[in-house]
């Protein structure tokens, strides 16, 4: 597994987490920046299952 991947995890549930602590408390710059971490943690993500299939493809 791609180490994008994984951290593409990671920031997408930590923007998550963030996304839901602005919308309690109101913050909207704190419910931005945790939609946009978001966003940045799937396009990592999306990064590392390429770069998994390009390995798993040149394997074969």
């Amino acid at each position: 597994m791609d180490k994008n991947r994984i951290e593409g995890a990671a920031r997408e549930a930590k923007g998550s987490v963030k996304e839901a602590i602005g919308k309690l408390t109101g913050n909207k710059t704190t419910e931005a920046e945790g939609k946009a971490e978001k966003t940045e943690g799937k396009v990592q993500g999306t990064v590392g299952k390429a770069a998994d299939a390009a390995r798993d493809a040149l394997k074969k």
